[in-house]
């Protein structure tokens, strides 16, 4: 199933894009606001809203991911983590400054949840984990982190932010299809 999201009210919408050609052109009418835009499958630019045409790069897992599980209130998700801060939180049209937005109905989960941290020393990765501050906390393995806590975690590592899980995956993995 593909996911897309309306560009004026930011609805999601889903789809089964197996029953498409690629290159085919599809048109949406977003049930929640009526909006009408198309999309075009397999391609791998993007019109932008001033009309230009932007290039969708492939996501770089390079660094390592994490691996959102399944829950009540959405989907399994992958999101590679960047060298440096990666701030993880709820994915709201209005938050700036996150680089790792679940797309959740969770309610218990911030806009700025925690930050996983990624640093190379020789030729490793090296992840740490911190809570934002936020007002639910940031569970590692069943443990709350404390107020300025820092942790350093491994693949594998299980992390809760409000009533969702994700999982810690080191470079070099790659995520299932």
């Amino acid at each position: 199933m593909k996911r897309i999201f309306c560009p004026k009210c930011d609805d999601l919408l889903t789809f089964d894009e197996k029953k498409y050609p690629d290159a085919k052109a599809l048109a949406f009418v977003c049930p929640r606001c009526g909006h009408q835009f198309k999309i075009r499958l397999g391609r791998k630019k993007v019109m932008t809203a001033s009309g230009e045409l932007k290039e969708v790069k492939e996501p770089d897992f390079t660094c390592g991911y994490i691996h959102v599980i399944e829950n009540t209130f959405g989907f399994k998700q992958d999101f590679p983590l960047i060298l440096g801060d990666n701030v993880i939180g709820r994915r709201n049209k209005d938050t700036d400054g996150v680089n790792v937005e679940i797309i959740t109905a969770d309610p218990s989960m911030g806009r700025k949840h925690c930050i996983i941290q990624v640093k190379e020393e020789n030729g490793t990765y090296i992840y740490t984990l911190r809570d934002f501050p936020s007002l639910t906390g940031t569970f590692l393995n069943n443990t709350c982190l404390g107020k300025k806590e820092q942790v350093i975690i491994e693949g594998g590592a299980v992390v809760t932010i409000g009533a969702t899980t994700f999982i810690l995956h080191e470079a070099g993995e790659k995520p299932e299809e």
